[in-house]
């Protein structure tokens, strides 16, 4: 008789082999156990447009799936996407009992599947490993709630407190290890953001360089430049196949200054409010719009900061060196203006430490107060 627990670990092994590919969609294992108490099939999610994995679980199972358990982390979908409803694959196998962590947030679904599964006679259950499930998935159960993407604020820094010295040398503070955990960051967000400031200090290119990712969604390179002031020829706006570069300005749209970024394919976005300042939520809608289930947001104090002062941080990641750099005047992983109390600060929920090599990585999801 196969144990539970042993199988809801295999359904959440399975869910993870699509934290490179899934988007769009949500990362999903499936298990199906028969009637004799046995592993019958089994399968994840890999691609947007590929099989489900409540249906490539029951292609396995084949007749086994007759009075079977079906264990999935997230419910089984209700409407016609890129593929059909798994609700129907699922009843036509002959399932007799579906234990599901989830109820899934999109309103095509939203509980549709799990009362479709109940129309049809089959035993439904709800909750298990659910804290498991929504950590597994947080990157599209956000989105899908809030219409925008998933942000994840990340930085390295030394113990004290600084992204670089006073004289601006930031490389290496943290290690290989950790610098290649950040890179795998990288592959499963859909986009990358950085501020002007890091463009004009480091030209980087924002890629994923690890070749990992095999989403269906185009890879978006963002800096935030208020006045245009990056130049056209910057590395982060040459073309790169199955990527966007995108420059998010506070200049207005037809400012004869953003043509050299449009003559070398940017997509140019005017995203003025009040007093100079972005728009992000205008900015975050549009990406979401365009399926941008994740934003990895890397650089610049001010740049964070932006974010997290309007209420946009959804996870925040550090990776802190075991070294002290000192100077009044190096950058620290936030600027602006702070908060002024320390009585009602965001904080970190759900704390992970983990070594990574000779540093830390620090990650939490963000609670306003």
């Amino acid at each position: 008789m196969a144990d539970p627990a042993l199988v809801w670990r295999r359904v959440f092994e399975l869910a993870g082999r699509g934290r490179y590919s899934t988007s769009p969609n949500p990362r999903v294992g499936a298990v199906v156990v028969s009637a004799d108490g046995t592993i019958a099939g089994e399968g994840f999610h890999e691609r947007a447009g590929g099989p489900h994995a409540e249906v490539a679980a029951l292609r396995e199972a084949g007749e086994k799936a007759r009075g079977a358990t079906l264990y999935v982390n997230l419910e089984p979908c209700a409407h016609q996407g890129r593929t059909p409803p798994c609700a129907d694959a699922v009843i036509a196998a002959g399932v007799s009992r579906v234990l599901a962590s989830l109820e899934d947030p999109d309103p095509r679904t939203r509980g549709a599947g799990l009362a479709r599964l109940r129309g049809a006679g089959i035993d439904v259950e709800t909750g298990a490993c659910a804290a498991e499930a929504a950590r597994m998935n947080e990157i599209f159960l956000g989105s899908v709630s809030s219409g925008r993407p998933f942000v994840h604020l990340k930085w390295a820094s030394s113990l004290d407190g600084k992204t670089a010295s006073a004289s601006g040398d930031s490389k290496w503070i943290t290690g290989p290890d950790a610098r290649e955990e950040s890179l795998r960051l990288r592959e499963e967000c859909d986009a990358i953001l950085v501020g002007s400031g890091t463009v004009r200090v480091d030209d980087p290119r924002l890629t994923r360089r690890l070749g990992w990712n095999r989403s269906v969604v185009p890879h978006r390179r963002i800096v935030l430049d208020g006045d245009a002031s990056v130049p056209s020829g910057a590395r982060m706006f040459d073309p790169i196949p199955g990527t966007e570069a995108w420059l998010v300005t506070a200049r207005a749209a037809d400012d004869p200054s953003l043509s050299s970024f449009r003559a070398r394919g940017v997509h140019v976005v005017a995203a003025a409010a009040a007093e100079g300042r972005f728009d992000l939520g205008d900015l975050l809608q549009a990406l979401g719009r365009l399926d941008v289930r994740s934003l990895l947001v890397e650089g610049g104090g001010e740049t964070a900061w932006t974010f997290l002062a309007a209420g946009f941080a959804d996870r925040v990641t550090a990776f802190v060196a075991p070294s002290l750099i000192g100077g009044q005047g190096a950058p620290s992983p936030l600027a602006g203006e702070g908060y002024p109390s320390v009585s009602r600060l965001p904080a970190l929920d759900d704390l992970e430490v983990e070594r990574i090599g000779r540093d830390l990585r620090i990650t939490g999801r963000v609670v306003f107060g």
